[in-house]
């Protein structure tokens, strides 16, 4: 006997169809891990940004910001004094000594948020700050 009888053919259109299926969501699964991963990525460029921006060339403030970011993300900020010191300054003696100067240390967090697909996602950076 030669050839396929038309059940042997049926059941082999089944099978590929099954590993056509299965690669398409494989595919379309990894597709989705390397848009979250991406957004990851996006997300800590901003949180770093915002990190700079909050404690470089200004003072200090304690508070709460949040807002939007754009491109679907959001921010929150949030500086607290974690422990405040009087320092002395060294070197100096003699009626022209500055008095203690007081310091105080900040706790500064953001929080960098996204909505993926009704999940919600977010990046957090920590640091820590010396004010005047």
């Amino acid at each position: 006997m030669k050839g396929f009888t038309l059940l042997e053919v049926i059941i082999a259109l089944i099978i590929a169809g099954i590993a056509a299926a299965v690669l398409f969501q494989s595919v379309g699964t990894g597709l989705h891990a390397t848009q979250t991963a991406s957004m990851y990525d996006q997300a800590i460029v901003r949180a770093k940004s915002r990190l700079v921006a909050a404690t470089r060339g200004t003072k200090l403030m304690p508070g709460d910001w949040r807002g939007d970011d754009g491109g679907g993300f959001r921010y929150r900020l949030h500086v607290a004094p974690i422990a405040g010191a009087s320092l002395r300054p060294i070197g100096v003696i003699g009626p022209r000594a500055a008095a203690s100067i007081p310091v105080v240390l900040y706790a500064v967090t953001v929080w960098v948020g996204w909505s993926d697909g009704g999940t919600e996602r977010d990046v957090r950076l920590d640091t820590q700050q010396v004010g005047g």
